[in-house]
């Protein structure tokens, strides 16, 4: 199994929405037969957007898995998603490979959203080939998408392949470091030949300026290169290998995915110069636990595994989606779930190409990805380890979610068939949130944009049977008085018999903001019995839960029982609970009623050349700007906003940053709501005549 390992290769594909990283993934899944046709986007055929959803939107809204063999080497490959709306737990998906390919497009170059991914894989210094894409298509310009990773992205690329031509003259590419031409044809095939002539000059000066990069990241090298003016092909590659699993070069290649045209030479780049699961840029590599023990990469170590992702399959169910860290591991086996405290039995080992899988009859090792049907006690995000070694992996911290949205029944009355089917849905998104507002009644779903939720709202209804409206979430009023006042509330009720008879003085003043509700009881001399006091309050309170103005409850007040009278016969704790919500609705009539509106600490995290725009765009919002900090080119602005003008803010930002801007938001206050605000929540909460 070791020399199986240090010739496999685990890796993800990772570029903006639109790049052509699904179609990257089907030329390789083609040039190594493990797909016997290109499918396209377009039609709805690749093998890895295979969700109804997926093939409508043409795009990924979940990540793709496939395990194929090249060259008699494993390859397991991740396709994420590049919509932002969708790549909310990339953090899980670098978790799980070795590498990433960082898929550009040759058209539109390095765009904002490219500059948001990178960083995530920059943070894990994972070794990285950049891969320029839809080099045949009309406004291709390598030197253009280039110049964008180079400059806008900051990495030192190692400019493998040259393309030849561009355009629809694009024809192949040229291997500096051999100094040998491949030409492509459109069924995935490749011609070994000579440089064009015309490039002579060009592939000699790149290959110069190359071998000293390569030689600058290797000591002895470089000085061998001083002393003989060359230095074999052979060398140069081992170099360039141990530089590129050190996150120094970042080789380059180029093609054109829909065409198939070169796949051979990027499995070529990855199988050169990823590293495999044992690999390490600074040694014997190992795994963290969250006790910070460390444990070697290595079969002879017991198992563990981590499930990155929970997929739903039509047939099989729920598939859970393992990267085995170290050790091996087989079908049947039992492992044991840390964060659970409980026993696992795996069942069949399945090997994922897509929605297709393939049980696998042998044990794996470390870096292999494999799917688990059916498992009862572990989700993602936790370990599956050796009972007898127990070992919890140091989970990444994922963003918040972004927008919130109400969710309704089309139907009345079927509240929890909805929360029941979005609640299977959180099984396999972990940046999908669900909760209950109590005081609304409302159900809210938040994710990572518009097009997320409307996503998973989707899936809902094809899966669960159940159609979903989605609206914006009520806003939380409150309403409160200002003034004091004293005030009677009484309540008698002859109706033959024993009647009811409830009288009591109080005093109702404002309070400071942020005091809710507060009751005292001042009675003295008896004037009303001890055991119906508490009904008093019990009656302010339940009528104090709507509000004068517009029905929201009634905060930051004070009552002072003071006074009343009873009767022997008629008395009663619910008399007295009457004549309580009589007196506080008394109250309000006399003391000037003021609407309340809530306030969010928002925390934007943006480029610095958008912190003009987004600090604009705050205070048109009626936003307090509270202060802003800049580090390594990003700035973190804090501000009081109104939640009223903030609910779709995260279409706003997107908009505004190009995908780059992020934003956490918390409810942090009330304050009292401008006039004009409130006229507009009195009317619409009054019912349409």
């Amino acid at each position: 199994m070791l020399s199986k390992l240090q010739t496999q290769r685990t890796y993800a594909l990772v570029g903006h929405g639109g790049c052509g990283k699904t179609s990257v993934a089907e030329m390789l899944l083609f040039n190594t037969e493990t797909i016997n046709r290109l499918g396209k986007i377009e039609e709805g055929t690749t093998t890895l957007d295979f969700e109804p959803e997926e093939v409508k939107r043409r795009g990924s809204v979940q990540p793709g898995f496939a395990a194929f063999s090249w060259n008699k080497n494993q390859h397991f490959l991740v396709d994420v998603p590049g919509d932002g709306s969708f790549n909310g737990d990339l953090a899980y998906m670098l978790q799980a490979v070795d590498g990433v390919v960082f898929v550009v497009d040759a058209v539109d170059g390095v765009k904002p959203l490219t500059k948001k991914l990178w960083r995530e894989v920059e943070k894990l210094r994972l070794p990285t080939i950049f891969f320029i894409n839809k080099m045949d298509r009309d406004r291709a310009d390598f030197d253009m998408a280039l110049n964008g990773i180079r400059e806008q992205l900051g990495v030192k690329p190692y400019l493998q392949n040259l393309p030849i031509g561009s355009k629809e003259d694009f024809k192949g590419v040229v291997n500096i470091l051999e100094n040998k031409a491949y030409f492509f044809d459109e069924n995935g095939g490749v011609t070994v030949g000579e440089p064009p002539e015309d490039m002579s000059e060009a592939i000699e000066a790149l290959r110069e300026t190359m071998v000293e990069e390569i030689a600058v990241c290797d000591e002895e090298l470089m000085e061998r290169y001083f002393e003989e003016g060359s230095l074999p092909v052979e060398d140069l590659q081992a170099a360039t290998r141990q530089a590129v699993v050190c996150s120094e070069l970042y080789p380059v290649c180029a093609g054109a995915a829909l065409k198939g045209m070169g796949g051979s030479r990027l499995l070529t780049a990855i199988q050169t110069y990823f590293p495999s699961p044992l690999d390490s840029a600074t040694g014997e590599k190992e795994i963290e636990s969250v006790d910070g023990d460390f444990r070697a990469v290595s079969v002879d170590e017991p198992p563990v595994g981590i499930i990155f992702k929970t997929l739903f399959d039509p047939f099989a169910g729920q598939l859970s989606m393992m990267r085995v860290l170290t050790g091996t591991v087989s079908s049947d086996m039992t492992l044991f779930n840390p964060g659970k405290d409980e026993k696992e039995r795996l069942g069949q080992l399945l090997l994922p190409l897509g929605k297709e899988t393939v049980p696998l009859k042998e044990s794996v090792g470390p870096g292999a990805i494999v799917a688990i049907a059916k498992l009862k006690n572990t989700s993602t995000g936790d370990t599956l380890c050796d009972e007898k070694a127990p070992f919890k992996v140091m989970l990444p911290s994922l963003n918040n979610p972004m927008i919130t949205y109400a969710l309704a029944p089309k139907e009345k009355g079927e509240e929890d068939k909805v929360y029941s089917a979005i609640q299977k849905l959180l099984e396999e998104d972990v940046t999908l949130r669900l909760t209950r507002d109590e005081e609304t009644g409302d159900i809210l779903l938040s994710g990572m944009g518009q097009s997320h939720i409307e996503i998973a709202v989707e899936k809902a209804k094809r899966r669960f049977k159940v159609d979903i409206v989605l609206k914006a979430p009520k806003i939380p009023y409150r309403e409160t008085v200002k003034g004091k006042v004293e005030v009677q509330g009484r309540h008698k009720k002859q109706t033959g018999g024993r009647g009811q008879f409830g009288d009591c003085w109080i005093r109702v003043e404002s309070l400071t903001r942020g005091s809710g509700y507060e009751f005292h009881d001042a009675i003295v001399g008896g004037a009303i019995p001890k055991q119906f006091i508490p009904a008093v309050d019990k009656g302010v309170q339940e009528a104090s839960r709507k509000g004068p103005m517009a029905g929201y409850p009634l905060v930051d007040f004070k009552v002072t029982l003071y006074d009343g009278s009873f009767h022997t016969v008629d008395s009663s704790e619910m008399a007295f609970k009457v004549a309580g919500s009589l007196a506080y609705k008394a109250a309000c009539e006399k003391l000037k009623q003021v609407l309340l509106e809530p306030i969010a600490l928002i925390t934007v995290s943006i480029p610095d050349e958008f912190m003009g725009d987004v600090i604009g765009d705050l205070s048109s919002r009626r936003g307090k700007v509270l202060g802003s900090d800049s580090t390594a080119g990003v700035t973190e602005v804090q501000a009081h906003v109104p939640m009223s003008e903030i609910q779709e803010y995260a279409k706003t930002l997107s908009s505004m940053t190009g995908g780059l801007g992020m934003f956490s938001l918390d409810f942090d206050h009330y304050e009292e709501c401008p006039p004009i605000v409130a006229e507009k929540v009195v009317a619409d909460s009054k019912p349409a005549e």
